[in-house]
């Protein structure tokens, strides 16, 4: 007798539809797993036999054949211990078959109770799409599922009380849809910063238009202080991104359980130490990197030039295309990763170069080394070159406090609503991803604007695509204060920002 049992697996950060499918046969008792199973998978075949015999059913004494299809796509995980069990017990005439509309996943312990596993939302998002009603998913994993939608969702705590449900003897209840509990989560404050007044604008200007931030300056100057506070000024995320950052978060197995949505924009801060797998994605199983785990959030890359060059070059393509490719000898992986980057360097390598107290150790030649690193393509993608003065001893004692991050992100969801407006019906979500269609519509200059432009990309050597990134922190700067047009002072601003002379000394 053959029973197939409707599953789900992962394929990257995408899930898909498995069908295990159980056969009993006559001749030496043996229990194969086949269709490309890895070691995690064929090793279900312990599992399931310890959990059938501790939940008190009684093990086929036959010859087991479990065919896990597609059987040309590589299954990978413990997922599959439970709807390999659902099948067993069928086949055997343990229990009845598994309703049409129903799938299983979930890892099994030798004593029946189920474990969690990692990728639950992709895979409940691709059983909605499948037709699948029902979904029986291990109980830590069940909120996670309920986010998905249009799905029965039942948290299973162990096999006795799935077999009971199955036998109709004790019916499980659906778990209800998970709902954010509203509470604000503390995040550090702008209010705490004293002084660098500059600065705050180009953050509020980044965050007002999703435009990539470099923030030059001496040890103790503030950047990563002001770098950390800019996740409490950025717009808050639709369900839509919400759903894309945890289901990336989901497979990476970093979602809490009880939390299991996001609902503020991730924050990365990887170590300078850190490989281009790191940053990429890859390895073994073909997991997100750090630059996926930022989707729809910020990638910050603290003393930029300490990381290796390789790791530098792998961000110029996702910066651009907001999509990373993972091509390995295992397959290839095609990774979402619109980040907003942000970037916080020394002026050389002493960090006192330029600083009115400190002498600086370095030659102009060590200094030359040290920018040298980051590369003109790197530097040409980040839109805001921000230098970050020492803080001054009055700034450090005064009184009045600092304005805090609520009103400033007050302003920038003004600009994001005006952005939502302006690019509604097409995939564009804010102004520093318009398509050079876009930018020729909304961003057009006035005389004085088209003399100012044409100038500074004669003086300051300007490519395209730096001209482009120019004209989009001008949309920006214009939308904060709620212009419909970019006037010559908008432009001014945004030019201002573009200056790598600050990175010479």
């Amino acid at each position: 007798m053959v029973v197939s049992v409707r599953s789900l697996g992962l394929a990257g950060i995408s899930g898909y539809e498995v069908a295990a499918e159980c056969f009993l046969s006559g001749g030496l008792p043996a229990f194969d797993i086949v269709g490309l199973p890895d070691a995690a998978v064929r090793e279900a075949r312990e599992r399931v036999r310890a959990a059938v015999k501790n939940c008190g059913a009684k093990f086929p004494v036959s010859r087991i054949t479990v065919n896990l299809a597609p059987a040309g796509q590589k299954k990978a995980g413990t997922v599959y211990d439970l709807p390999i069990f659902v099948g067993l017990l069928a086949a055997g005439g343990e229990i009845p078959a598994p309703p049409a509309d129903a799938a299983f996943i979930g890892e099994l312990s030798l004593t029946g109770a189920l474990r969690s596993v990692q990728g639950v939302l992709p895979m409940a998002l691709a059983a909605k799409s499948c037709g699948i009603r029902q979904l029986f998913v291990p109980a830590e994993n069940a909120a996670e599922a309920t986010l998905a939608g249009g799905l029965t969702v039942y948290g299973v705590p162990d096999v006795k009380a799935l077999v009971a449900h199955l036998k109709n003897e004790a019916t499980l209840s659906p778990a209800a849809v998970w709902q954010p509990e509203g509470e604000d989560l503390l995040l550090p404050d702008m209010r705490d910063v004293m002084g660098q007044e500059n600065v705050k604008r180009a953050l509020e200007i980044a965050a007002a238009g999703g435009h990539n931030l470099l923030l030059l300056g001496s040890p103790g100057a503030g950047k990563s202080m002001l770098a950390k506070r800019l996740p409490s000024i950025l717009p808050d995320m639709s369900r839509e991104e919400s759903l894309e950052s945890s289901g990336i978060w989901s497979v990476a197995g970093m979602t809490d359980p009880a939390h299991p949505l996001l609902t503020r924009r991730p924050f990365r801060a990887p170590h300078h130490t850190s490989s281009s797998a790191a940053l990429a994605g890859g390895g073994p199983a073909l997991r997100p990197g750090e630059m996926s785990l930022a989707h729809n959030g910020v990638l910050f890359l603290d003393e930029l030039p300490e990381f290796r060059r390789d790791v530098l070059e792998a961000m110029r393509q996702p910066l651009e295309e907001g999509t990373v490719t993972v091509a390995r000898a295992s397959g290839t992986l095609h990774l979402p990763a619109r980040f907003q980057l942000v970037c916080a360097m020394n002026p050389c390598r002493c960090g006192w170069r330029g600083h009115p107290t400190h002498p600086c150790t370095c030659s102009d030649r060590d200094v030359e080394k040290y920018v040298e690193k980051i590369s003109g393509p790197l530097l040409d993608r980040i839109d805001l070159h921000v230098a970050v003065p020492s803080v001054e001893y009055e700034a450090m004692r005064r009184k009045a406090p600092a304005e805090p991050s609520a009103d400033i992100k007050r302003r920038v969801d003004a600009a994001r609503a005006l952005q939502a407006r302006r690019f509604t019906g097409t995939d564009t979500a804010c102004n520093a991803h318009m398509t050079p269609e876009q930018i020729g519509r909304f961003c057009a200059l006035d005389t004085a604007g088209e003399a100012l432009m044409k100038n500074a990309f004669s003086r300051m050597g300007l490519t395209a695509r730096s001209h482009d990134r120019i004209l989009r922190v001008a949309r920006t700067i214009a939308d904060l204060d709620g212009a419909e047009h970019i006037e010559a002072v908008h432009l001014a601003e945004a030019i201002q920002y573009r200056n790598t002379d600050i990175l010479k000394g």
